[in-house]
């Protein structure tokens, strides 16, 4: 009695033991799958019992469903990006399965049809069904299903994946370069961006090699069978004294067995490797992908549920399969159709025709208040949208528009120096379903189209586009483009053109116009927001200057002034000492903005400096000067520029044809004049070019590059 309690108690410790001696053996993976791999050579090289066998061809057909499974449930190819190493594993272990069984075949047929295990014997027996010639032609169509149909298909698709992802590399990486400039994404993003655009590339190229094994898999498979089919009747006839029917039998069963227990592995595999590739622009898992878009038009399943009971009524055909299916196919229609009128009904199922939807970038879903609190709100941005834009607003993704808003503001505050204020983003069904309009302080300062289910293309050479589609022209900059539908992306990146969602038109658009209104948006209350909000160590010079010296209205007046001309506020201690030196002789807005621009000389320079490390400058004649500083009328701030209607006329003229003379090669340059005319020239200017930079001779830097282009 105590021998048997100490020996449970003996073999209780020992599952112990090896259950966390396998425990700690399958934590060094990485040695896990060394050894792995050395075991697949060793059946290449060494016999193998047939028990053994029968386990390693179970674990490759396990093997293969499990990569076919995860095939069909993962989101994106790049899941999965190991199949190309994956496929390598199993081709070797297959081909190391079919040496060890013809190995055994060949040595041990004439035994009977057990010789090479109990698993080929059951494929060979299940597949026959008694006949040599139904088995043959069984192998044979499985053997050009997946030679000449899965996996040459499967090829093809990888080669061609392979190298349009190679040729729409630089276009990618363009658009996500503009996506970090329009602050749609940061820095992380768009480094996790260009790593995912790499890992792409290497993957479909590793695909493109990879699917070569595939076919060279089946092949190999093709031509082992005939091997052990031949040999094995001339070893079982002359060898073993076998009959020749008898050898003829015995050795068509393992063959077939043999061959079908490896293609059938063969082929799981290669549809898996087909679907990988296919999955390329489709987002979400197989099922998911294929079930949502074709039940996207009931109207093609009742057409082909209709078709289903025509043919059911045909003479000759039976009637109760067609019957079945076209019952399925007519309830999910019906089904869908009635889901869709749902989800349409609850979208237009509004109290009001305005503000069904309202969303913000800082609370996607909030309550409104009160009708006659809100109706004193007025809000400082706000995006209104037609109703079929609304899932721009919705979808779960990075395109979101609302996330979007979010990149932008922060870019915004970057680049201007201050925060631009929320963007109430609220759809509006009194307008077109595809219009947008932005409006600040409740006025509109801009609206156009965009077309949610297409993409915008633009042809950066200007040379015509030559995808078909819908020509539109740009919102943001009025350039040639065109929407197109979704299934040319590949192409347009492949010749070159840039690709533009249609969320990414409208935060463009909107980045343009809040650029061109930011005076607007910086208000009084900004501005005390910006002095609240500078380090104690400024504190004093905030206290010296603001009521002593100047109002914070007059420091709003030339924020605004700098906002206007494209010039950071950031450095705002800077802005307030420069203000400090001259506030104390004089408080003329202009003059002052005037000093400020000088003192921030370094940080304009290097706003217009080009990728040649130098500023293109358009010189203003002293003609010119002297007739501008002539009709300058009025004192202090009330001075304004009063220009004959010929002499403006020519003036816009002569700055017109040389600004475009150069900008056409691809220069911006810059009008340079005296201090004295510099803000008289940049009135008129602006009125015909919003953009162009006007400086003067004291606002460039001593370390500044320059070179003069041409006179004006």
């Amino acid at each position: 009695m105590k021998n048997n309690s100490a020996n449970l108690e003996f073999s209780k410790i020992n599952k112990e033991t090896l259950t966390k001696k396998l425990y700690e053996f399958l934590q060094h993976k990485d040695i896990a799958f060394a050894i792995g791999i050395l075991c697949i050579i060793g059946v290449l090289i060494f016999p193998v019992s047939t028990g053994l066998l029968d386990f390693l061809l179970s674990t490759s057909i396990a093997f293969s469903v499990l990569i076919l499974m995860t095939v069909l449930f993962i989101d994106k190819p790049l899941d999965l990006s190991s199949f190309p190493s994956i496929l390598l594993v199993v081709t070797m272990l297959r081909l190391s399965l079919n040496i060890s069984t013809t190995r055994l075949i060949l040595s041990n047929g004439h035994k009977g049809t057990d010789a090479a295990g109990h698993v080929v014997e059951a494929f060979g027996y299940f597949v026959m069904q008694g006949s040599v010639v139904i088995g043959a032609m069984v192998f044979a169509i499985l053997t050009i299903i997946n030679f000449v149909v899965i996996t040459k298909g499967s090829g093809r698709i990888a080669e061609v994946a392979a190298r349009f992802s190679l040729d729409a590399m630089p276009g990618k990486q363009m658009a996500i370069d503009a996506d970090v400039a329009a602050g749609v994404i940061n820095q992380e993003q768009a480094q996790q961006k260009r790593k995912n655009l790499e890992n792409e590339s290497t993957f479909f190229g590793s695909m493109d090699g990879a699917n070569k094994f595939v076919r060279g898999d089946a092949i190999a498979g093709l031509l082992i069978t005939f091997i052990n089919l031949i040999a094995g009747i001339i070893i079982g006839t002359l060898q073993q004294d076998m009959s020749f029917n008898k050898a003829l039998k015995t050795y068509t069963i393992l063959t077939i067995g043999d061959g079908l227990v490896t293609q059938i592995p063969a082929v799981i595999v290669s549809i898996s490797a087909g679907l990988l590739v296919t999955k390329s622009g489709v987002h979400g898992s197989a099922d998911k992908a294929i079930f949502q878009q074709l039940g996207r038009y009931p109207q093609s399943l009742a057409i082909s549920s209709g078709l289903c009971f025509f043919m059911g009524m045909m003479p000759g055909l039976p009637l109760v399969p067609f019957f079945i299916a076209g019952s399925i196919m007519a309830g999910a229609s019906f089904w869908l159709n009635k889901v869709q009128k749902q989800n349409t009904a609850n979208l237009f199922d509004t109290p009001t025709a305005v503000s069904s939807v309202s969303r913000t970038e800082d609370s996607v879903s909030r309550e409104a208040s009160s009708q006659q609190t809100s109706a004193l709100h007025m809000d400082m941005i706000k995006l209104e949208i037609g109703y079929e834009l609304l899932p721009l607003v919705e979808q779960s993704n990075t395109l979101k528009i609302t996330d979007q808003i979010k990149g932008l503001r922060k870019q915004l505050a970057k680049e201007m120096g201050f925060i631009v204020p929320s963007v109430r983003v609220q759809d509006n069904m009194q307008i077109d379903g595809n219009m947008y309009i932005l409006k600040i302080k409740e006025i509109e300062v801009g609206r156009s189209h965009v077309r949610r289910d297409k993409l915008l293309i633009m042809e950066p050479t200007g040379a015509p586009i030559k995808i078909p589609g819908e020509d539109t022209k740009e919102p943001a900059f009025g350039l040639a483009a065109r929407w197109i539908n979704p299934s040319y992306r590949e192409d347009a990146l492949f010749k070159g053109y840039t690709v533009i969602e249609p969320s990414t038109v409208i935060i463009t658009h909107m980045t343009e116009l809040l650029k061109e209104n930011v005076t607007e948006l910086l208000t009084y209350a900004e501005v005390q927001k910006l002095l609240d909000n500078l380090p104690d160590g400024h504190k004093k010079l905030v206290n010296e200057i603001i009521t002593t010296q100047i109002s914070v209205v007059v420091l709003q007046r030339i924020l605004q002034s700098l906002l206007s001309e494209g010039i950071s506020i950031r450095d705002l201690p800077g802005i307030l000492e420069a203000i400090s030196e001259l506030s104390s002789t004089t408080t003329n807005v202009q003059k002052l903005t005037e000093h400020v621009r000088v003192r921030l000389a370094k940080q304009i320079c290097n706003a217009n400096t080009n990728e040649n490390s130098y500023i293109p400058i358009l010189v203003l004649s002293a003609d010119w000067e002297q007739i501008i500083a002539e009709h300058i009328v009025g004192e202090g701030d009330n001075k304004q520029i009063v220009l004959p209607p010929s002499k403006l006329h020519e003036f816009v003229a002569a700055v017109n044809k040389e600004y475009e003379k150069y900008a056409s090669i691809g220069e911006n340059p810059v009008i340079l004049t005296s201090a004295l005319v510099r803000p008289f020239v940049r009135k008129i200017i602006e009125r015909v070019k919003p953009s162009a930079v006007i400086m003067s001779q004291n606002e460039i830097h001593s370390k500044a590059k320059i070179k003069t282009l041409a006179q004006i």
